[in-house]
């Protein structure tokens, strides 16, 4: 490519090769900042709310980085190529599939802000020479600038391409109602369902699948039709939110239980589903959806590891941890020393509250004797600040909120 600047000198040269090898590996620490920049930066909220978008940005992001970093190694100052890997390609991809557009660069900007302050404080720290510290805050500014534009301009190429692709057939019909019905619109139920096939009348159940990575996505078409055929429903709607996710929908009135949910994904160890509550109609199909979506936020927001969760078991959870620091405060307040015990002292009381206060009954759900129930119980009430009897929601909310942050054990 055709470099814009005039070359560096050898000795700004030499500057920025030590600079560059100085950030690199880029660290996922360094890689989080610019990536939490670009989030508070973006106006399509999507990439925000979005759990599986969310980390396509922050790959692509140090990809970015990185790449910017190894060429100026390679070739110091130069007009830096822009990265056409995968991490490209899926970002561009999953703005096609959700229907967004390039017209907000706003993420971008606030990432190279990031981006260009950690270059600048290197920069004084290798040269106190003011000819040199201006030629090479100079030809920096001009590679990172023109990288920044040359990258967004590839971004751009590939929409038009891919969108080219999927032109104006009868999935981008489906993603265009399905976008419609979630958005609240006033449309056709007749139109709609014949677009997607799908019935609109009765109850559905929505479930968001997504995989750990777009190399690990393969399995999320088995998981939709195995999961269909444990709700005991014959037809099943899904759609590709982006490239490491499927949204699915199926005409079911209650959620099975999370242990035979569980059981669909004992051959796709890196997909992961959420599922709202049934809901009836246009409303319940959106309703079920929105609650999928929650439920996959929550599990990004607390760094849970779960695969399977259902929106109706955490919907607590989900409204206690709009503010992750003030549920911390709420679980330690709440739970006083019990917070840092033994999780079987935590699981033993919150079944004990969910069966209404009947130890044996408690006793029977654990797989527990009777008087090993009564001794744990002693002691999980020692722990708490505060009587049980006083405010057992509370408490039976906070330990919830500690088991979500672990893998659930047999018993839970």
């Amino acid at each position: 490519m055709e470099t814009l600047w005039p070359d560096p000198s050898e000795r700004v040269c030499e500057l920025i090769k030590r600079i560059a090898e100085s950030q690199l590996p880029v660290s996922d620490e360094v890689a989080d900042r610019v990536w939490r920049a670009s989030q508070s930066g973006s106006r399509q909220r999507e990439y925000v709310e979005d759990p599986v978008l969310s980390e396509a940005d922050r790959r692509l992001n140090k990809a970015n980085m990185t790449h910017w970093l190894v060429c100026n190694l390679q070739q110091p100052g130069r007009r830096v190529p822009p990265a056409k890997g995968t991490e490209m390609l899926i970002y561009a991809r999953d703005l096609v599939l959700r229907g967004m557009d390039m017209n907000e660069v706003d993420s971008w900007r606030a990432a190279q802000r990031v981006g260009w302050s950690r270059w600048l404080d290197d920069c004084f720290a290798v040269t106190s020479d003011p000819a040199e510290l201006r030629e090479l805050v100079e030809v920096a500014a001009n590679s990172l600038t023109t990288y920044v534009d040359d990258s967004i301009a590839a971004v751009g190429t590939y929409v038009d391409e891919i969108r080219g692709e999927l032109g104006v057939g009868a999935q981008a019909q489906r993603h265009t109602t399905v976008q419609l019905l979630l958005q609240g619109a006033r449309i056709s139920r007749a139109r709609a369902e014949e677009q997607l096939g799908y019935p609109l009348t009765g109850h559905h159940v929505a479930a968001i699948l997504w995989a750990d990575s777009p190399e690990d996505s393969h399995g999320l078409e088995r998981v939709a039709e195995c999961l269909m055929r444990v709700f005991g429903a014959a037809r099943r709607l899904t759609l590709p939110p982006s490239t490491a996710a499927l949204w699915l929908w199926v005409p079911a009135s209650e959620v099975p239980p999370v242990a035979a949910l569980a059981r669909v994904l004992d051959d796709a160890p890196r997909v992961r589903v959420a599922l709202g509550c049934p809901g009836a109609d246009l409303t319940g199909f959106r309703r079920s959806h929105l609650d999928a979506a929650a439920a996959q936020r929550l599990l990004a927001r607390i760094g849970s590891p779960r695969r399977v969760v259902r929106y109706e078991d955490v919907h607590l959870a989900d409204l206690i941890t709009a503010d992750p620091a003030r549920a911390e405060q709420f679980v330690a307040d709440t739970l006083g020393e019990l917070a840092t015990a033994d999780p079987v002292l935590q699981r033993t009381i919150r079944t004990y509250i969910t069966e209404g206060f009947n130890a044996s009954n408690a006793a029977d759900r654990l797989f527990a004797h009777r008087n090993t129930v009564d001794r744990r119980l002693a002691k999980a009430r020692a722990l708490l600040p505060r009587r049980l009897e006083d405010d057992p929601t509370s408490v039976s909310a906070a330990i919830m909120l500690l088991e979500l942050q672990h893998e659930p054990t047999q018993e839970s």
